[in-house]
């Protein structure tokens, strides 16, 4: 492939020397011969600092954002977004052969995208995945590392999408995604809003730019299907000239609306309407937000264009989704579960539903990791103690933290509540400790690692699954 072939579409401010191109890349650690190196400035390292090695290493060209000292460099305003460009053109632009569905929020993305992936599998339409728990693209599997992944990774999945013959790309898009351009030049055929809520201040630094990140998906879509209920919801589209479709609980204005809602411990109903049909659903999934997250999976598909009855009875089918309200048998007179909530309102959401379908106590095994938003800690503490009987506070994913001032951090929005607080930092015997004090009827639930089979410690990554864990300590072992 020609230079000038992967620059079609890049809007650039210096002339270049065309030539010859193996690769694109933003990694100083795969710089090769004939490659393109793209200079990105993150947090840590700037690109720009190794723009003369990547050269002395064989590079044909280097795109940056100044003037770097090199023979052949092509100077762009956003490398992020000239990246994403230049990933989608050296893989033969795929994304334009699919038609994407991105979903955004805080909150039920995964089992958002899954619902609707198991929808198109059920009708018979082949589709991708890309998302927080795994990516698959039609024919293959493969474990997810991002809720969505860095440029080359993303356009090289849609080119195996396209090669296996899928239509549709169901997709989480994350609201660093969104900021950082890895989805620049890609258009959206449907872009869904599930909610909105403090996440990733780490990140984003204010709530206003996590919000606005996450309207960029609604600036570049064809239909934008809108969770009305969110307080948040006007904001994602305002302004905007897509289609807008709305689905909401509490709402009688919407396009989707549900009704008779019935929440069971292992499953929910509802009337969902339309203004020309009404359909039940019953699925096997707890939880309130099961009702969001189902509503918004069938908008999706019957704005693609499948039989409204059809849709209904393949959400109905649907199964759950890995670490999210999983249900782990234990063959004991208490109930298990395992959820990705990591954050206050998913925190809430989920002990909320769990209370409307248990007269046992609940008893929380959670924490917050490391190198991320420290403000939400002590919200999440008091989310926990106001909603749970017991609260278990112990480690999740420290990272370069000490574990103990993290749960120092939680504790401090625990001064008033009323569950009885427990302080373990080893996460095993945190565990081991609520499965111990466990009684007929009571719920465990085992907050914040959800699918994760890791857990990410100062030293390093090593391997962690919960369900294994609990395998152990009701065998004795540990």
């Amino acid at each position: 492939m020609k230079l000038s072939e992967l620059l079609l579409n890049v809007e650039t401010e210096s002339k270049y020397t065309d030539a010859d191109i193996s690769d694109v890349t933003d990694k100083s650690s795969e710089i090769s011969e004939k490659c393109v190196f793209v200079c990105i400035k993150g947090s840590k390292f700037d690109g720009h600092s190794v723009a003369k090695q990547a050269e002395a290493s064989g590079a044909a060209a280097v795109v940056a954002q100044h003037d770097v000292g090199v023979k052949n460099q092509i100077i762009v305003k956003d490398t992020r977004k000239a990246y994403s460009r230049l990933c989608a053109a050296f893989y033969g632009n795929p994304a334009e052969k699919l038609k994407l569905i991105g979903v955004t929020g805080t909150n039920g993305k995964t089992t958002t995208t899954f619902l609707i992936k198991n929808v198109f599998d059920t009708l018979g339409v082949k589709s991708g995945l890309i998302g927080t728990v795994k990516n698959n693209t039609g024919d293959r599997e493969y474990t997810a590392s991002l809720t969505t992944p860095d440029s080359k990774q993303l356009q090289a999945l849609y080119r195996e999408m396209v090669d296996s013959g899928c239509k549709y790309c169901i997709m989480e898009v994350s609201s660093q995604a969104l900021e950082q351009g890895r989805v620049d030049g890609c258009h959206f055929d449907i872009a869904l809003f599930t909610n909105l809520t403090q996440d990733h201040l780490d990140y984003h630094k204010t709530f206003e730019n996590y919000a606005n990140a996450k309207r960029k998906l609604f600036e570049n879509c064809d239909t934008a299907i809108i969770n009305i209920d969110d307080e948040y919801a006007e904001k994602m589209v305002e302004g905007l000239d897509c289609e807008v479709l709305t689905f909401a609980v509490n709402s009688e204005n919407s396009d989707f609306s549900a009704k008779n809602v019935k929440c069971f411990a292992d499953s929910v109903q509802y009337e969902l309407l339309t203004p020309d049909n009404i359909g039940r659903i019953n699925i096997k999934i707890p939880g309130r937000f099961t009702v969001y997250n189902s509503m918004g999976a069938a908008a999706c598909a019957i704005k693609a264009g499948a039989d409204f009855d059809k849709v209904l009875k393949a959400v109905s089918r649907s199964k759950g989704v890995p670490g999210r309200v999983e249900v782990v048998p234990t063959d004991k007179d208490f109930t298990l579960l395992i959820d990705y909530a990591h954050s206050p309102d998913g925190l809430k959401n989920v002990i909320s539903s769990i209370r409307e379908t248990t007269n046992g106590r609940i008893i929380t095994v959670f924490g917050c990791g490391g190198d991320r938003d420290r403000t939400k800690r002590p919200i999440m503490g008091r989310t926990v103690g106001e909603l749970s009987d017991i609260a278990v506070v112990t480690s999740d994913n420290p990272r370069s933290e000490e574990p103990s001032l993290i749960i120092k951090d939680i504790l401090e929005g625990m001064t008033e509540c009323k569950a009885k607080i427990e302080v373990i930092e080893s996460r095993t015997q945190a565990i081991k400790f609520a499965l111990g004090i466990a009684k007929k009827g009571d719920v465990v639930l085992l907050a914040g690692k959800g699918h994760e089979t890791y857990q990410i410690l100062k030293t390093g990554k090593i391997h962690y699954d919960e369900r294994e864990v609990v395998a152990d300590i009701l065998k004795g072992s540990i």
